[in-house]
């Protein structure tokens, strides 16, 4: 055992907890722009074409994504110089702000074009502190788990984001069933991400709590970190690869599936979100069980089978989901969610095992960011496009299968090292 799992032996759950929790309240912040897209495209992004408006509002959601491999190269080079902890505390504070001004921002209508572009500015604010959330909090947990849990224990940051996203679409849910339309669209809105900012604030006295990690590596800059990742670009490229497919799945499956609902399938906004809240609820049972399964058969096996999976099922559940019968679409989503989680639960501890620790924040977070940044944050925008392109409300599943089968296809390359130990 290392010396900092010794160190957390008599509190790795605790830990395992406050990781998972920054990331809820993290990830709450981050969803619920999604969850608000259409509203927020009317009165941010205004356009004759309401489809040119929407693209227009996920294209703000997508730049959020473009800060995260910079807030990722930063909060990797504080987590690595001056410890993981440090960048855990400093991610959840650059949270709060721009949250709490979006929730005052006026629309297109008061101050025209400076609506959008204010509301683009605060998404990238949001996106860097993201990037280096997720990320040193995966790490952070891989070096203090007991022997034999490291999937488990790095899953945990995982749950914590679809907990986020849970809280968001359960609050998104909530308000739309006791506002109107009208009162959802003038200012009740505004209440979920006001709410994000008192959700940020425990979250930063949570995270205090962490105890200090001095386990911060030798560079002495971020240009030594970048000469040392010269040595690992094939890990990072790997691991990109793995990733692809989890990023493109995700913001398609848990965020923009609810507006797919609403403007394909003329769900009503409060059936769509209760569905994908209680598709996140499920989450909670599989990411456990395909992370145990990981620690006792392996990463890569559970990468193939839940990308195979996902390349063979996307078509038949999305089309499964394309009815208005809300049991059919509920069925077809907890699906997908079980697909998703197989490849999903392993992918943080496979990531965290291909490279060593003087580097390990750094090399992970610029594997998670960049792939997420060109993959999932483009992911709603492009399967709007697809839509559009095809004619075909279904148009957007061969993104998904074509995301799926090439991380599928990396995974199979991937040097399975659940039984080694991580180097202290």
């Amino acid at each position: 055992m290392t010396a900092q799992q010794h160190d957390a032996g008599g509190r790795p759950w605790r830990l395992a907890t406050a990781g998972a929790i920054g990331n809820v309240l993290e990830w709450y912040d981050f969803a619920v722009y999604g969850y608000f897209a259409p509203i927020i495209a009317h009165q941010f992004f205004p356009a004759e074409d309401p489809t040119i408006s929407l693209i227009a509002a996920f294209g703000a959601f997508a730049a959020g994504f473009i800060m995260r491999p910079i807030g990722g190269a930063v909060f990797g080079y504080v987590g690595d110089r001056f410890g993981r902890s440090r960048a855990l505390i400093l991610s959840i504070l650059l949270m709060a702000v721009p949250t709490g001004l979006i929730a005052l921002l006026p629309t297109y209508e008061t101050v025209g074009l400076a609506a959008a572009a204010l509301m683009v500015v605060l998404r990238m604010a949001q996106g860097m502190a993201v990037g280096g959330e997720y990320t040193s909090s995966v790490v952070f947990l891989a070096e203090h788990s007991p022997p034999g849990r490291r999937a488990l224990y790095s899953a945990f940051p995982l749950n914590g984001a679809f907990g986020g996203l849970l809280l968001a679409s359960a609050i998104s849910a909530g308000l739309s069933t006791a506002l109107s339309d009208a009162e959802l669209s003038q200012w009740g809105w505004r209440i979920a991400f006001a709410l994000g900012v008192a959700v940020a604030i425990v979250g930063y006295f949570m995270r205090r709590s962490l105890p200090a990690t001095p386990e911060a590596a030798s560079a002495e800059s971020p240009l030594a970190l970048a000469l040392a990742l010269r040595a690992h670009w094939r890990g990072i490229l790997r691991s990109a690869g793995v990733i692809v497919g989890y990023a493109a799945g995700f913001y398609i499956v848990f965020v923009y599936v609810v507006t797919w609902l609403v403007d394909r399938v003329k769900e009503p906004k409060s059936t769509a979100l209760d569905i994908n809240t209680l598709t996140l609820a499920s989450l909670f049972v599989f990411v456990p069980l395909a992370a145990w399964l990981s620690d006792r058969y392996g990463r890569r096996l559970l990468l193939v089978v839940g990308y195979a999976g996902l390349a063979l099922f996307a078509y038949p559940l999305v089309w499964l989901m394309h009815h208005p019968d809300a049991s059919y679409i509920l069925s077809g989503q907890i699906a997908l969610a079980f697909v998703i989680s197989l490849s999903a639960a392993s992918i943080p501890s496979a990531v965290v095992e291909s490279f060593p620790h003087s580097v390990r924040v750094t090399a992970v977070s610029i594997s998670y960011n960049l792939t997420f940044a060109v993959f999932g944050g483009t992911a709603p925008m492009v399967a709007v496009w697809l839509i559009e392109r095809e004619h075909d409300d279904l148009g957007f599943v061969w993104y998904l299968i074509a995301t799926a089968v090439l991380s599928c296809l990396v995974a199979l390359t991937l040097k399975d090292r659940h039984k080694d130990p991580l180097d202290p």
